[in-house]
């Protein structure tokens, strides 16, 4: 039995109870998977913690590691990708896929862990974090079909004039891959997955949440990869990751977190011009209740996509406009639905808010009300604000304004600030002055009111949800974001796009006596079609 921090792990169901693990202090550089021995942090479970202290359920370390082991995972993935001429680049896209095959077959059996893992190490609902690991596979096998379909047959002759050329996409080189702790494997393998595709390797550096389930997989990518095409470090970030950007030897820098954290790193990279970025980063994400929406729909849908594992997803709707109109009514009808709102351990059944894994967030989200609050808005729902240690119960805020500190950040965590408009045009300038275009939410059910509000908006967010709320899937749909929510574009297909390049062998008259012999020759892989 283990005890910690008074939490008795006998009141958990016995398929749901937790150990503590040893692969934390592991790293894979160079195809090998080696034991840190030198200074180490805990990992303790956001259950049974306290506020601000570091007394939840012990779950195992992660090893600190230094400058040095940084720079050889970067200089092991340099070799194998060899300025293009290694291995893995030049393996063809058949191989390629084969060694994605034999990892996802290596991933499968991992699940039972994982999920376990992960549910403890974020407190994640064990439903969701099912879905993410399921999720991720079909992400996986679905990237693998597109490119199989799609992109290698898109290296066809063609003729433009009296040109002809073979066009194939190649690619980036050296990926830095640093996912977010909401979703660590999903969030992560949507860059990595088809980074690798492409011919590219990587160095990657799982989140501060969610390690430990990360560290699992670490035999898996040796076995599978070839040496320095996967190697994964752990550490504080300013210790591992600035002399990596600093080096100038990343190609492409792959995150999702801060706008911050994203800029700091750019600023780094001795030649940026020389860098890919790809980033997924904050999201504001509004909904709009017109007067003639179903208020019954839109309440639902808001409440959902506001409280959804705690708000903490970039996807999550994080501020509501509501016309005058309606306003009170749809007030009322959110407010008694969030007091019932299941919140309580990520094993209970039907569970939607569960202890939140940062320490500090119960402090950043009570700064928020009460700032809310000294400016005219109330709490309009019963059950509300901070629980037991890190519980933060569903909290709808109403009226807010755009002066209070809630309307202009992402508060990433279960409160959902409620303001109210008249016309569409305090709409268009409310988001024409946003930091952020990620997505946004419509509810409406006359097409005469929302149809130009909706054709100014698509210039203003990537995807527009229609009496829904904010959402990712399905993945082969687009995911990326305007301002500063994203740079470059995140799904199946496009993510394969995002981490390669065009390149081409082409000919004119003089040229095509060659080009012809190449490619009857079959000897040139670039050039096979």
């Amino acid at each position: 039995m283990l005890v910690v921090s008074n939490f008795d792990m006998r009141t958990v169901p016995e398929n749901y109870r937790i150990t503590p693990v040893n692969d934390g202090l592991d790293y894979l550089i160079d195809g090998q998977v080696f034991t840190w021995r030198g200074p180490n942090s805990p990992v303790y479970s956001p259950i049974g913690k306290s506020s601000l202290k570091n007394d939840g359920v012990y779950l195992g370390s992660v090893g600190e590691l230094t400058q040095d082991e940084a720079i050889r995972a970067l200089r092991s993935a340099r070799k194998a990708y060899g300025n293009g001429a290694g291995g893995w680049p030049l393996m063809t896209t058949a191989q390629r896929i084969s060694t994605l095959e034999c990892f996802l077959e290596m991933l499968r059996e991992m699940e039972e862990p994982f999920i376990r893992m992960e549910m403890w190490e974020i407190a994640k609902p064990h439903p969701a974090c099912r879905d993410e690991f399921e999720r991720t596979v079909k992400y996986i096998q679905a990237s693998i079909s597109f490119l199989e379909d799609n992109l290698d047959s898109s290296a066809r002759l063609s003729r433009i004039n009296n040109y002809v050329s073979i066009l194939r996409r190649t690619p980036l080189g050296v990926v830095l891959c640093m996912g977010p702790f909401n979703y660590p494997l999903n969030e992560t393998f949507a860059m990595l997955i088809p980074a690798l595709l492409m011919g590219n390797t990587a160095v990657v550096k799982p989140p501060r949440f969610g390690s430990l389930c990360t560290m699992m997989l670490l035999d898996a990518f040796a076995a599978a990869f070839p040496p320095g095409v996967v190697n994964v470090i752990n550490g504080d970030g300013e210790t591992i990751i600035d002399p990596l950007m600093a080096s100038g030897e990343v190609d492409t820098l792959a995150f999702i977190g801060s706008t911050s954290v994203a800029s700091h790193l750019i600023s780094l990279h001795p030649a940026p011009n020389r860098l890919t970025t790809v980033l997924g980063l904050e999201a504001k994400n509004p909904a709009f209740v017109f007067a003639d929406a179903d208020l019954k729909l839109a309440s639902d849908e808001c409440l959902a996509g506001a409280m959804e594992y705690n708000g903490q997803r970039c996807t999550a709707i994080k501020q509501v406009w509501v016309h005058k109109q309606v306003a009170e009514k749809f007030v009322q009808l959110i407010s008694d639905k969030a007091d019932g709102i299941h919140c309580g351990m990520p094993w209970e059944e039907d569970v939607v808010i569960t202890p939140l894994p940062a320490e500090d967030r119960v402090e950043w989200l009570q700064g928020l009300v009460e700032d809310a609050t000294t400016q005219g808005a109330a709490v309009s729902n019963q059950r509300s604000g901070s629980g037991e240690g890190t519980m933060w119960y569903p909290t709808i805020l109403y009226p807010v304004d755009l002066e209070m500190k809630i309307s202009q950040v992402e508060q990433f965590g279960p409160v959902l600030p409620i303001g109210v408009f008249t016309d569409q045009d305090e709409l268009i300038k409310y988001m024409q002055d946003c930091r952020y275009g990620q997505q946004a939410s419509v509810f409406s059910q006359n097409p005469e009111t929302c149809a130009q509000f909706i054709d100014v908006l698509s210039n203003m967010v990537a995807r527009i949800n229609l009496n829904a709320q904010c959402r990712r899937s399905p993945d082969e749909l687009p995911f990326t974001g305007r301002k500063d929510s994203a740079e470059g574009t995140l799904s199946v297909g496009e993510a394969l796009k995002t981490f390669s390049l065009p390149s081409l062998v082409t000919a004119n008259p003089n040229g095509q006596a060659l080009f012809w012999d190449l490619f009857k020759s079959n000897r040139s892989q670039f050039m096979r079609i």
